[in-house]
């Protein structure tokens, strides 16, 4: 056997190794090919009613946004209403009861004299830092202490 018969038979070795590992490279892949195939029929089965049932949820979640909407509107109006009735009410009505409510009472301070509720008038007193009050007024001042 010559030199160029041992690389020729070499060369056919090598390209039979690599067909061979091309071979089931190709083989693998087909497989995969096949495998997300199927996953992807199995998905698509399973995304359209997944699909519609989200799309049913859209729906009715509009529906309830438009009678939230429906219903606020309806509260702002009852709102403004209720702003309007208070102030007519207010304006109506809140004179005449404080002229009436101050009558009342000048009635009753005419009629009652001094209340129960009016303190008597207290002596104004003025407090000087540093200086001490006579003997006198401290005496004073010690007997109505204990009158009370």
């Amino acid at each position: 056997m010559s030199g160029g018969e041992v690389a020729g038979i070499l060369v056919a070795v090598f390209w039979a190794i690599l067909v061979s590992f091309l071979a089931v490279a190709l083989v693998r892949l087909a497989q995969t090919l096949k495998a997300t195939t199927k996953l992807v029929a199995d998905v698509t089965e399973q995304a359209v009613p997944l699909l519609a049932d989200a799309s049913a949820a859209v729906r009715s979640a509009q529906t309830q946004i438009d009678r939230v909407d429906a219903i606020a509107s309806d509260v702002q109006e009852v709102t403004s209403n209720a702003s309007a009735l208070s102030s007519t009410v207010a304006s109506t009505f809140g004179g005449p009861l404080v002229k009436v409510a101050a009558f009342g009472y000048g009635v009753r301070r005419a009629i009652g004299g001094r209340g129960k509720d009016v303190p008597a008038k207290q002596d104004r007193r003025t407090v000087i830092v540093g200086r001490t009050v006579p003997a006198s007024r401290r005496a004073r001042r010690a007997d109505r202490n204990k009158r009370d």
